[in-house]
């Protein structure tokens, strides 16, 4: 596995589609093969746990809680592991272009980096950190969740809830995987819906 030093895996996909159980997975492979690994998760996703990452089919691992990508790369600094994860990259805090120079500085320390986030959001907008990771990354995977509605590939995560921030913690109440054309629909739905309470 001596190839993968200093390598960007990227896992992503919409909500539910396994990213974060790839990324458990490939971090066990490597501590298998004797890697010294280490996983991040943003300090606001506390949905699970606050000191483990906790994938939606209730597995989990040990990570750091970081507010943003500098304090991945101050632990990286202090402790020299040769893999780290990073879970809902989506959720730190800095601006896109500060994440991206510091992994370019994790991933010129030889350090791999294995990345999973969302790539779009309730709109179907790309978010923009891994619309930026996506052509740096050496291996990119495109997980597909099974569509609420159809059973076909989920393409979105459709928000069930009437909450209008672009950042919106939650799991199943809160959100469905739907496929392109399911996702239409539901949008459609979603505007009969809301202009119905209007006049109640």
């Amino acid at each position: 596995m001596h190839q993968y030093k200093g390598r960007l895996i990227l896992h992503t996909g919409s909500m539910f589609s396994g990213k974060t159980s790839s990324l458990e997975k490939d971090l066990n492979r490597f501590s298998i093969a004797n890697y010294k690994t280490m996983a991040f998760k943003p300090k606001v996703d506390s949905r699970f746990s606050e000191s483990k990452i906790v994938s939606h089919d209730k597995n989990s691992f040990s990570a750091i809680t970081v507010e943003d990508s500098s304090d991945i790369l101050k632990v990286v600094l202090e402790k020299s592991p040769q893999v780290i994860g990073i879970d809902e990259i989506q959720f730190l805090k800095d601006k896109p272009e500060k994440i991206l120079k510091n992994i370019e500085e994790i991933l010129d320390m030889s350090v791999t980096v294995v990345v999973a986030g969302l790539d779009m959001d309730y709109l179907a907008h790309s978010f923009e950190i891994v619309k930026e990771l996506m052509p740096k990354a050496d291996y990119l995977y495109k997980h597909h969740a099974v569509c609420k509605r159809c059973g076909t590939d989920a393409w979105v995560s459709h928000r069930k809830v009437n909450v209008n921030d672009r950042l919106l913690l939650g799991a199943e109440g809160e959100y469905e995987p739907l496929c392109r054309s399911c996702y239409k629909k539901a949008i459609e739905e979603d505007k009969i819906n809301l202009n119905q309470e209007k006049f109640l």
